[in-house]
């Protein structure tokens, strides 16, 4: 029989803890920062309820209606297909490759913690803080330090299981990030740099809007739910039958946004503040901020906070990676949970260890358009992997999967919902894959707009 949530809350705090990560408090303020503020946070929410919401859900209702694995969910709903089962496939290996330099990048945020705690920001140049993060990168055995004990977190969450692991785990984790990110906001609005900061990030300048501007938001809606990974099929198949599919996929997805718009009401006003630019790219974490924090009263503790908070997203979103490989494991090879969990952890460290090397001792190492090891990954996985599963998944719950299936999963078997299946059903056959497509094109450089 297989495992459930022990209850709606726990699952909610899961599936948000899996969509909240690095994207979210990372990657979030500073595409934010380049692509002008307001417009690009307004045609965000736009997208998200327009094409991330739609493809969450109908990762949920494959999920749940088949019970499975991500690849055993596509071979159920369609055994005669073929081709429809390398949905899972292509799911699948997106969350082994994701997490593999996932695992990296969370490592920083460990090393970045450590810094914190032991005030090393302080009384420090900008020059030299800056110049930490490359000494990072470039140090092999600190880096191979820092992905052992963040595989290490994961592997100790998941192998716990469902309940006692997962479930627990994000009870704890997704209060405290929550709860660090409100008191960082709070601190922000005592700023010089309140009034500034909430301007940029709220009032909506369309006069620095572009059209890569607005296909980046379409972009991030889609990558910032977990979608195309595995990770909501792999959860929703822990789902009660007895659970609603859309009441549920709202509140994750507001959850999931209210965390990014926050962060960046964290941060902006605490950039402004010293007379920094939000645009400063992806350095804004690693480079920008502790600059910052080195020169704000409690900078040290804010610093702490701030990577504590890192981290705790990071993992979150990890463990429902090691999730994907572990339930498939289990489903597919009968493995227990034991060994299952030991066996991808394993696996996807020893995978990780050329990106944890990629700019230093595997630096002369150029694959893709003369980038490093981890770059390359990336590239793949978010400019092909993801949309490319996205798109698909879209397709098949709009064109492929039985309508009927859809309606009673939605509909929860005709009881209510029924405006909104018929509003998703529209959506999902003809305006998210639309959307996915063209990012996907403009992404591959296909597209020039």
């Amino acid at each position: 029989m297989r495992n459930h949530w022990s209850s709606r809350f726990g699952f909610i705090l899961a599936a948000v803890g899996s969509a909240v990560g690095l994207g979210n408090i990372w990657k979030f303020p500073f595409i934010t920062g380049m692509n002008g503020g307001g417009a690009f946070v307004l045609v965000y929410l736009i997208a998200i309820l327009s094409c991330g919401l739609p493809i969450l859900m109908a990762e949920f209702l494959i999920g749940r209606h088949s019970q499975k694995d991500v690849v055993g969910s596509f071979r159920e709903l369609t055994p005669k297909s073929t081709f429809w089962k390398t949905i899972g496939w292509l799911n699948l290996a997106a969350a082994f490759i994701i997490l593999s330099y996932y695992g990296v990048v969370a490592g920083w945020t460990l090393d970045y913690l450590v810094k914190s705690i032991a005030d090393s920001f302080s009384s420090q140049d900008p020059e030299v803080i800056a110049g930490m993060f490359g000494a990072l990168v470039t140090d092999p055995v600190r880096q191979i330090i820092c992905l052992t004990a963040f595989m290490a977190l994961c592997l100790l969450v998941v192998i716990s299981g469902i309940k006692e692991g997962i479930e627990r785990w994000n009870k704890v984790l997704m209060p405290a990030l929550f709860a660090i990110l409100v008191l960082m906001a709070a601190y922000a609005m005592t700023t010089s740099g309140a009034a500034e900061g909430l301007k940029f990030m709220l009032y909506p300048d369309f006069s620095k809007l572009t059209i890569n501007g607005i296909l980046e938001a379409i972009g991030h809606s889609f990558f910032t739910l977990s979608l195309a990974m595995g990770a909501m099929i792999t959860y929703a198949s822990y789902m009660d039958k007895k659970e609603a599919i859309y009441p549920v996929s709202i509140r994750i997805a507001f959850l999931d946004t209210l965390v990014a718009i926050i962060a960046g009401i964290a941060i902006f006003p605490i950039v402004f503040s010293v007379g920094m630019e939000p645009s400063s790219g992806p350095g804004l974490i690693f480079k920008t901020l502790p600059q910052v924090f080195a020169t704000v009263p409690l900078g040290a503790v804010l610093s702490t906070l701030f990577f504590l908070l890192l981290a705790f997203a990071a993992l979150s979103s990890a463990v429902s990676l090691l999730e994907v490989l572990t339930a498939y494991m289990i489903d597919e090879k009968k493995y227990d949970r034991k060994k299952a969990t030991i066996c991808m952890t394993v696996a996807v460290y020893v995978a990780g260890i050329p990106s944890a090397l990629s700019y230093s001792t595997l630096s002369n190492v150029k694959l893709l358009k003369g980038m490093e090891i981890l770059d390359s990954l990336d590239y793949v996985a978010s400019n092909f992997m993801l949309p490319i599963g996205g798109l698909l998944i879209a397709i098949y719950t709009g064109h492929i999967l039985d309508k009927k299936i859809c309606k009673a999963e939605i509909t929860e078997d005709g009881t209510g919902f029924l405006a909104i299946f018929n509003i998703w059903y529209f959506t999902i056959r003809y305006i998210a894959p639309i959307a996915v497509f063209v990012v996907f094109l403009t992404k591959i450089g296909l597209l020039k707009l």
